[in-house]
């Protein structure tokens, strides 16, 4: 009724409904309940994270950011006024991945066999690469995570896809950030640029130990796998990269600020990378 009251007269649509005037009038004169104040406020927080995430955050996420903020909420009641809101994750395609393992270079065995929760940082660290368009040709993202805090250690943005300027770049850029001791353990896959000699010369320079994937089995590398998976669902952008300087501008935004620091990472019980990473340097410094 008072959604069409500008349409017709209060009077008929009592009428049609079986109700009384009098009895919309007080409804309409009554102040809202106690759940409708708390939905509304709950609507603006959520919209709020929403945005901040740049669109990305489901229920879940969304849910967790209210929760360490000291709003007590169950995550139904956020899916449902999400619902209502008409907002979502909003998702974007998935890009090309593929690698070149076809090479004569040995292959290291599979010492990681699917330990994803290491306890210490510089313990473990997992490293893939994958391919990304741009109007001016592909270009070659390198990761390096370190599964104990699940941050983005390093990252290289190439034009080729040699070792110089894919894996070694990345593992380089690591090891500025982060000073792993002799017996740490590196896991990739089994491609040219982890299998050449130029790439496992440095590691057996510094004593690191390497950890290659079965054939064909993207499952023992799951953890890189996911970052790329996350990294081409949220990346706010729908079409080619329009160049390399954009690419990389956009990566270190996403990487350095988004993920690294502000995403909430499930797999660590909804700590960003960053969070973890001061919990995991405080309780080793102990």
């Amino acid at each position: 009724m008072a959604r069409n009251s500008h349409e017709f007269p209060i009077l008929k649509m009592s009428k049609v409904f079986g109700v009384s005037p009098s009895g919309y009038y007080r409804w309409r004169s009554r102040p809202p309940s106690t759940r409708a104040l708390q939905n509304r406020h709950l609507k603006l927080a959520i919209r709020s994270l929403w945005k901040a995430s740049g669109y990305k955050y489901g229920a879940p996420r969304i849910y967790h950011a209210l929760r360490k903020k000291g709003v007590g909420v169950s995550l139904p009641r956020v899916a449902r006024l999400m619902a209502q809101m008409g907002i979502r994750s909003q998702l974007r395609k998935k890009w090309v991945r593929t690698t070149h393992s076809g090479h004569s270079y040995a292959v290291a065995p599979n010492r990681l066999n699917r330990q994803f929760n290491p306890t210490r940082l510089n313990q473990t660290w997992v490293s893939d690469i994958t391919y990304l368009p741009s109007k001016q040709g592909w270009l070659y993202l390198t990761t390096v995570m370190d599964l104990a805090d699940r941050q983005i250690v390093g990252w290289a943005l190439s034009r080729q896809l040699s070792a110089t300027h894919t894996s070694l770049a990345a593992f380089q850029q690591a090891l500025a950030r982060r000073s792993p001791e002799p017996g740490m353990l590196f896991h990739s896959d089994r491609g040219v640029q982890y299998a050449c000699k130029e790439f496992t010369d440095h590691l057996a320079g510094r004593g690191i130990l390497q950890s290659m994937s079965r054939k064909g089995n993207c499952w023992d590398n799951a953890p890189a796998e996911s970052f790329f998976k996350t990294l081409k669902s949220e990346l706010p952008i729908s079409q080619p990269f329009e160049s390399y300087t954009h690419a990389r501008a956009t990566l270190f935004e996403f990487i350095e600020i988004w993920y690294n620091r502000k995403r909430l990472h499930s797999a660590l019980d909804y700590q960003t990378p960053f969070e973890k990473q001061q919990q995991l340097t405080q309780t080793q410094a102990a």
